[in-house]
């Protein structure tokens, strides 16, 4: 069962009082394949009719609505003395700009074939006027006010590269005699091609891999969920999200990762996995065996492992941003790339700190409050020694292993590393290096220096540099990029409100690995 708004056809509208169209007809297939059979369709005692299938474009009602011999007859009629937009709908009736149908439906059971669909129950939701209606046979038949009244069978037809008809020749009652759209005059034809443009079947157009998730992404931002297609939709529905929320594609989650490493470079160097369940432990080596030395018949002594566990948990991370209608609309293409980029910026600055400080309660443990890390004093209060301050920093190289150390990086703020800049060796040399080529980190004793914004400055009791092998902390990813549109909660105010949540948890796994500098009190 599908619970999907689906557009099909096109429908009618009226002029001065009521219109008589025919907005399905039974029987055919529309230009998907798909087949409506004939008292299948359920629907209110009236309708709003729209135009393009916009629902701020009410133009006008739908009185009447009943299966005939010809399809799904509907009449009604638009409101010119109170609405402009009506008014324009009119006039495009009057000069054949427009003269299509299109109704909206839920379908509640069909059957798949090799062509299409062939639908045996579905609810009508609501009728709307369009230059190019998805069945060819869905024709405005009657204007009361315009004495030129159109043949039921007789077809608006416009060339559109976007539309594909798979049907040679539509079926009855799309196969009589087309209008000849030369006869339009060039603002009447601009105007037919803008319509088209708007309300082609978002089903038509066949498209493999990431394309489709980022086609649909860009069609859910502008339209919401109540205005895309069935293939829009599994392209956007997580299968596992219990609240069937909206995953974004996956060229955007690839995006974000991007600007998450500008933001929070921790994550370059850092471990990190991603996980599919709530948590994941981690077993680590406490203690080993000892080897003893013994005579040729003496005792041995026994020895053994002991072992504990590290246990990690991803923990929330969320923000929503409010967007007007407007903005959604006039912005699509650019909409994108902002909101990425806000939601971006605004997690790692969040993430970065809890990498660097987090206390491991709601949220992650940063590697600089974790247990178990040695460190160095520097022995002169809230400051580094006035003679041979680079001891410290060799010292500091030369506390943990070799294998670590080859394979470590210095992490500071840029404000320390501007002290640290000025340091020179017996011959004069500065002991940071810059970069030999572009994007180069600068290297302290060979290593890289990675500048942290969220560590210490020098100061009292602080702790300004670390060091070590950034393997020995691990980032575990539970949820990427998740977003979901609210279209209701603030409709009243004309915005939507877009939600964005990640789950991710980090902890340190190898103390071993690290030692950092503290400044003595």
């Amino acid at each position: 069962m599908t619970d999907c708004l689906e557009i099909k056809a096109a429908l009618s509208v009226t002029d001065e009082g009521g219109i008589t169209g025919v907005a399905w007809p039974f029987g055919s297939a529309d230009r998907v394949g798909d087949v409506i059979q004939k008292g299948a369709i359920t629907s209110p005692g009236n309708l709003p009719m729209l135009f393009a299938h916009d629902q701020a474009q009410v133009i006008g009602v739908w009185d009447q609505i009943e299966e005939t011999d010809e399809g799904l007859t509907v009449k009604g009629r638009l409101l010119i003395d109170n609405v402009e937009r009506a008014r324009e709908v009119r006039a495009m009736i009057q000069n054949k700009a427009v003269s299509g149908l299109s109704i909206g439906f839920v379908t509640k059971n069909a059957k798949r074939h090799a062509k299409g669909r062939t639908i045996t129950a579905a609810h009508l939701h609501e009728i709307s006027v369009v230059a190019v209606p998805c069945h060819p046979g869905a024709q405005i038949t009657s204007i009361k006010s315009d004495d030129t009244a159109m043949p039921p069978q007789e077809t608006n037809h416009m060339e559109n590269e976007d539309l594909i008809d798979d049907q040679n020749e539509p079926q009855t009652p799309a196969n009589a005699p087309q209008i000849d759209t030369k006869a339009f005059d060039e603002i009447k034809v601009r105007l037919d091609r803008m319509e088209a443009k708007a309300n082609r079947p978002q089903g038509v157009h066949i498209i493999n891999g990431a394309d489709t998730e980022r086609k649909a992404f860009d069609a859910f931002l502008r339209r919401g969920v109540e205005r895309i297609s069935p293939e829009e939709i599994k392209a956007l529905t997580v299968a596992n999200d219990t609240n069937g929320g909206f995953l974004a594609p996956e060229e955007t989650g690839n995006e974000l990762i991007k600007l998450l490493n500008e933001y929070s470079p921790i994550r370059k160097y850092a471990k990190v996995v991603n996980i599919s369940a709530e948590s994941i432990t981690y077993p680590r080596r406490v203690t080993g065996t000892a080897a003893t030395w013994v005579t040729e018949t003496g005792n041995r002594t026994a020895s053994g492992m002991t072992f504990e566990q590290v246990k990690m948990t991803p923990h929330e991370l969320a923000t929503f941003t409010d967007v007007s209608n407007q903005l959604l609309e006039d912005n699509a293409y650019g909409l994108e790339g902002e909101l990425l980029f806000d939601f971006a910026e605004s997690f790692s600055k969040t993430e970065g700190l809890a990498f660097v400080k987090g206390t491991g309660t709601g949220q992650p443990m940063g590697v600089m409050t974790a247990a178990d890390i040695a460190e160095i004093n520097t022995g002169v209060a809230a400051n580094f020694p006035a003679s041979n301050p680079a001891d410290l920093i060799i010292a500091m190289y030369h506390k943990i292993a070799t294998t670590y150390a080859q394979s470590g990086v210095w992490m500071m703020n840029r404000n320390t590393l501007a002290v640290i800049r000025q340091w020179k060796d017996g011959n004069g040399r500065y002991l940071v290096l810059d970069p030999i080529s572009e994007g180069a980190p600068s290297t302290l004793l060979g290593r890289p220096v990675v500048e942290m914004p969220d560590m210490d400055d020098i100061g009292a009791d602080a702790f300004p540099i670390l060091f070590g092998d950034m393997s020995g902390y691990r980032i575990v990813d539970r949820i990427g990029l998740n977003t979901l549109r609210d279209p209701y909660s603030l409709a009243a105010n004309g915005q939507v409100r877009f939600h964005a949540r990640k789950r991710v948890g980090a902890d340190l796994t190898h103390p071993d690995r690290f030692i950092k500098l503290k400044v003595a009190v």
